[in-house]
């Protein structure tokens, strides 16, 4: 016998996420991790603090021509990272 309502466990987890506010943070972080898979190992030796504020992911680098390297693919990276969350979270790369 099946009952009548029930809910898919991803619904209520999303449902709770939001009303808890912890939605946001969870999908910041997601994007944080993703930065090694989207953009290789080989720059992420040379990246040194990510931070995200106001959809405005910030990213310190050592190299100034990985620096301007990425700035000619900031567009790119920006889908791929929102793409490899499934949606939209941050807006803007700031290289610094």
């Amino acid at each position: 016998m099946r009952k009548r309502n029930t809910e898919l466990l991803k619904e209520v987890i999303g449902q709770v996420l939001r009303e808890n506010k912890l939605e946001k943070p969870l999908l910041e972080k997601r994007i944080i991790d993703a930065w090694p898979k989207v953009l290789g190992t080989n720059i992420s030796k040379y990246t040194t603090d990510l931070s995200i504020r106001n959809k405005v992911l910030y990213v310190s680098l050592s190299s100034s021509v990985l620096r301007h390297d990425l700035f000619l693919s900031k567009e790119k990276i920006l889908q791929s990272l929102n793409q490899s969350v499934g949606t939209e979270v941050i807006r803007d790369i700031v290289f610094r």
